[in-house]
């Protein structure tokens, strides 16, 4: 009750009042370490994009296409209610394009209460929440990322088992010496309640259709296990929130190296009418961040984080992904079901590494009005189901107007386009490219 108090008095306040806080921080005691703090932020695209073969728009064909839409809006409202309990919340929508369904309203991303047992080294949480294993980039802070995006196959049942990557579990997390790490038992939401909002409504967003290939079992899910650890060689990252920093911009030297897991029992099935089998999924991964100023005085920086990461969700699965996606369709009986738009195979059993690197220029490069960050990352990926690697890369700059605060970005993003061939098998049919222009303002 006393939360709800605060909140609506929040809302109350004279756009004035509000503006005279540099933090949106209301503080509930004297010294300040009892608090609830309002952050919140907005990612705007001007995008163009050259379709995979056969797209169309509501039936029309449409062999690139230009959208404006908004990537990501966020709302966070979070705290220390008492000298041991933390409550976080947060609220928005990713996604929201000229196909979306209107006047779609803002949905819950986190909502988790979290107790501190031991002070530093064991909290224990529960809620629908985005503390997950894997790998560090599992759950992003998506307004520090230095790319365009995070890299996305990390997000390994994003939508199909949860929302958003965020799961309904409880979870420990700490830190032990140099040591951080958490852990979490979640409750996957079933693959039938997934959906997606295209052709002006909600429509179901899973294949579950049987065959020699696994897909996501639908029914009743099995718990899910998943951990990650990271040893942290040299300044210590916040781990107030399951979110991990992108980029330091020089201000932190940082240097960890993480291994994680997800597993669960029977996630996924294959087979026909004579017979069915499930199959475990166990996702590993092992990565490494650094992230220091090169030139303290000058603030120059550099970012560097690669990771190897081995997927098995049963045989041949595969899972074709398109971001913020600019088309609604295929041209009926030629292509692979959901490769669209900007489509690729994002995610299926195989093998995947990943590279980023972004280099920060001195501080005051454009005077008054910030400094340049470019940057470039590459996926490569050996999924069983292709007949060939997956190579996807992006290279794009960052104009840091007030740091993530108020950002600038451009990117190219080139991808393969995978489709089936006279033979039943995917391969390979040539590339397309997408090129965006982002505006992030953050508070």
């Amino acid at each position: 009750m006393r939360l709800l108090a605060i909140l609506a008095f929040f809302f109350a306040l004279p756009a004035g009042l509000m503006a005279q806080n540099k933090d949106l921080r209301i503080n509930l005691n004297e010294n300040g370490t009892h608090y609830v703090k309002f952050t919140g932020m907005s990612q705007v695209w001007l995008r163009y994009n050259q379709s995979n073969p056969g797209t169309t728009v509501y039936g029309d064909a449409a062999p690139n296409t230009f959208d404006v839409s908004i990537r990501r809006l966020r709302f966070q409202a979070f705290g220390q209610i008492n000298d041991r309990v933390f409550v976080y919340t947060q609220i928005g929508q990713n996604n929201l394009n000229y196909l979306s369904a209107r006047k779609v309203g803002l949905f819950i991303h986190d909502a988790i209460t979290e107790y501190s047992v031991i002070k530093r080294n064991l909290s224990i949480g529960g809620g629908l929440t985005g503390w997950s294993g894997l790998g560090r980039y599992a759950s992003p802070s998506i307004g520090t990322i230095m790319c365009m995006d995070a890299p996305l196959f990390l997000q390994a049942t994003n939508d199909v088992s949860d929302q958003f990557l965020r799961k309904f579990s409880v979870y420990g997390k700490g830190k032990l010496g140099k040591l951080d790490y958490r852990i979490a038992l979640t409750n996957p939401m079933p693959v039938n309640t997934s959906y997606t909002s295209i052709n002006g409504g909600l429509v179901g967003g899973v294949d579950t259709t049987l065959s020699q290939y696994a897909s996501f079992r639908p029914g009743k899910p099995n718990l899910q296990q998943q951990a990650y650890f990271m040893y942290q060689f040299k300044e210590e990252e916040s781990n107030l929130t399951p979110y991990t920093q992108g980029t330091y911009l020089g201000n932190k030297t940082v240097f960890n190296i993480g291994a994680g897991v997800i597993y669960q029992k029977g996630a996924t099935r294959s087979g026909d009418s004579s017979g069915v089998s499930n199959h475990d999924m166990l996702l590993i991964g092992i990565d490494v961040f650094y992230d220091a100023p090169l030139n303290k005085d000058k603030k120059t920086a550099i970012t560097l984080y690669g990771g190897f990461f081995s997927y098995n969700f049963g045989p041949g699965y595969l899972h074709y992904i398109g971001v913020n996606n600019p088309a609604t369709g295929v041209a009926a009986g030629m292509f692979q079901k959901g490769n669209q738009g900007n489509a690729f195979p994002m995610i299926g059993t195989g093998n995947i590494i990943y590279a980023q690197a972004g280099y920060k220029c001195k501080d005051d490069l454009l005077g008054k009005q910030g400094t340049l960050q470019p940057y470039a990352d590459i996926t490569l990926a050996n999924y069983d189901r292709l007949n060939s690697s997956m190579m996807v890369y992006n290279a794009g700059l960052n104009w840091l107007i007030a740091g993530h605060g108020s950002k600038l970005s451009l990117n190219y993003q080139n991808r393969p386009v995978f489709n089936p061939d006279g033979n039943g098998k995917i391969t390979n049919q040539g590339r397309k490219s997408m090129a965006v222009l982002q505006y992030q303002i953050s508070f």
